[in-house]
């Protein structure tokens, strides 16, 4: 899967000075390219380059200008590496226009919850307003490490990043469910049903839930629920003594460190009421991808995992020189997190009104609903990422396919064009796209 799952640590800096021209967006940038080492979970991938023009302040930056004189030099201050990770934001493709709302937040730029056993950190409407539909939260456990036993009134979606990790959970009837999950996989955990999950090494994961005002910190919690409940109340309730909660957490615990646990089935527990029968566990990345020109996608909805009733995603990846295709939504808003790789999306709101944006790990995506849209791979490495919808299914409108699909002459009075395009539609969908000697910035 080219080792999407990365952690970044610069080793080396090449002084290489160059010229680049972009015709696509009509600018010079003037930049430095230094390579870095990634290590990933394949050891044998090697060097890629991306870059930085943060050095020799007074010549080597991007700068906003185009060829034809528009714009000028920004003598600062400024925050170069910033302008360096948003080059359609310094200077926007001369398509762009009108006035759109941000749709482009960074997990990096979020402040982080540090427990004994972990951290997180999300991205709620408090960071991307226009993000109404759905919350994102970023967690890693050690070995170990427990996320609590808690409950929330929101559907819970979780994509294991890397690591491993187990998760428990009961429902309504009793029945229980016990699974380990690892790179790749995801969990689904329906709304008001209690679980926990627990770090069986050092292991990180997305969590989506379908609410976009939803804060992790803000859920109902064993330990909360307990430290604001009389003791003879829990004596009562529990038929133990008093002094049995003398040591109770005074608080909510969030995530707490403990023991790694033992293999899975020795951890089972038997219930009387049997297990849940549709399992909370899908194996994503081992599913059987849609192979197209440019890329992978991989689907998952209530259709093959059928718990998951709230959230629909595809796992979508998208080759150096390729783009996910002119496309919009016709379910709902669009929530997406960036795993690895470099791209720029622009999202076209009609009344002549669009942005660009561009977006690398770890960074949160949105598109409102019907919005149409591209994702271009402007790197030297694969682009992976996840479309997220709250939606029981997965759908999205080609451009190219509904063209295809409607009478060849009213496309063509419609739009002024000729046989050239026409000849070249698709009535099959290819939700990525790449032809031979298309490629985009940086060349």
């Amino acid at each position: 899967m080219d080792g999407f799952i990365h952690f970044g640590v610069l080793l080396q800096i090449q002084k290489t000075l160059l010229l680049e021209v972009d015709s696509h967006l009509d600018r010079f940038l003037i930049i430095y390219h230094y390579v870095c080492f990634y290590p990933t979970s394949n050891p044998k991938r090697g060097v890629y380059e991306i870059d930085n023009p943060n050095e020799n302040i007074e010549e080597n930056i991007p700068q906003p200008f185009r060829s034809n004189g528009e714009g000028g030099y920004d003598t600062g201050p400024r925050d170069i590496m910033r302008d360096l990770e948003n080059p359609d934001m310094l200077v926007p493709p001369k398509t762009d226009a009108g006035l759109l709302p941000n749709m482009h937040f960074s997990f990096s730029d979020t402040s982080m919850t540090l427990s004994h056993g972990g951290w997180s950190r999300e991205i709620t409407v408090r960071e991307l307003p226009i993000a109404t539909t759905l919350a994102g939260v970023n967690m890693s456990l050690t070995a170990g490490g427990v996320r609590e036993l808690h409950w929330h009134q929101q559907a819970e979606w979780s994509f294991m990043i890397s690591g491993h990790a187990r998760i428990t959970s009961i429902d309504s009837e009793g029945r229980n469910f016990i699974a380990d999950v690892g790179p790749g996989d995801l969990w689904y955990f329906p709304p008001g049903l209690p679980h926990s999950i627990q770090g069986l090494e050092h292991c990180e994961f997305l969590l989506v839930f379908d609410d976009g005002a939803f804060s992790d910190l803000n859920t109902l919690s064993i330990s909360d629920w307990f430290a604001h409940t009389p003791k003879d109340v829990l004596s009562a309730n529990f038929g133990v003594p008093i002094s049995t909660f003398d040591n109770i957490p005074s608080k909510q615990v969030y995530i707490f460190q403990d023991k790694v646990p033992g293999p899975l089935q020795s951890e089972k527990v038997q219930s009387p009421y049997g297990t849940i029968p549709e399992t909370f566990k899908h194996k994503l990345l081992a599913q059987k991808p849609m192979q197209i020109p440019g890329g992978t996608v991989r689907i998952v909805d209530s259709s093959n995992f059928p718990i998951s009733k709230k959230i629909a995603a595809a796992l979508v990846k998208i080759e150096p020189g390729a783009m996910r295709e002119l496309h919009w939504h016709p379910n709902n808003d669009e929530w997406q997190y960036y795993l690895s790789g470099q791209g720029r999306m622009t999202v076209f709101s009609g009344n002549g009104i669009a942005r660009t944006f561009d977006y690398r790990a770890g960074d949160v995506g949105y598109v409102p609903f019907a919005n149409g849209h591209y994702i271009q791979n402007t790197g030297t490495e694969s682009l992976w990422f996840l479309e997220m919808f709250k939606s029981d299914r997965f759908a999205d409108v080609s451009l190219n396919q509904w063209m295809a699909l409607t009478p060849s002459d009213l496309v063509a009075d419609n739009l002024h064009v000729g046989p050239e395009l026409l000849n070249a539609l698709r009535k099959v969908k290819y939700p990525v796209v790449k032809f031979p000697g298309f490629s985009y910035y940086p060349r």
